[in-house]
């Protein structure tokens, strides 16, 4: 009786063995499967007649970059604001500082840049938005990661931190 049960035990786990190698070696693997990456998706073209209602806000070209200005006011109350987003999207590369001491940032060649440095403060608003959204590092996701209404936000933040030596005030008031 003992052998019989060990007989079909062996067979039990020879016939779960073989359908794990069938599954294994013969199944669908990922490596086949469609690659979908949706932020390099294309939307198909609207239907003939239809108009949008509202166009999603483009990056300035190179050349509109120069004249583009900042439509927010320089207040204590959008600083903080930027203050926030900065936080959520740019502390980890660029640090609490802008020095571009991140946590992640430590590990990029080259080092993220320096917020403070005369180099960005001399940039045109127009300017520094694009760098911030598309420049060495940022592509092609910060673009759209970063929702177009928080960004001139960042960008009135990011010019605080170069004009103070403590910009970390705007989160205290």
């Amino acid at each position: 009786m003992k052998k019989i049960a060990a007989t079909l035990v062996i067979i039990a786990f020879l016939v779960l063995g073989g359908l794990f190698g069938l599954v294994l070696y013969k199944a669908p693997r990922m490596r086949v499967q469609e690659h979908i990456r949706s932020y390099q998706m294309l939307q198909p073209p609207l239907p003939e007649g239809v108009v949008p209602v509202d166009l999603p806000e483009q990056l300035p070209s190179a050349e509109q970059a120069a004249s583009v200005k900042n439509p927010l006011s320089d207040s204590d109350k959008n600083r903080y604001a930027g203050a926030v987003y900065y936080q959520y999207y740019c502390i980890f590369c660029h640090g609490s500082s802008g020095v571009g001491d991140g946590p992640v940032g430590e590990s990029y060649t080259p080092r993220p840049a320096d917020l403070r440095s005369e180099r960005i403060a001399a940039l045109p608003d127009g300017e520094l938005l694009r760098r911030m959204l598309s420049g060495v590092g940022h592509e092609p996701v910060l673009e759209k990661v970063i929702p177009t209404r928080y960004r001139w936000y960042i960008v009135l933040y990011m010019r605080s931190m170069g004009k103070r030596d403590n910009h970390r005030d705007v989160l205290l008031k």
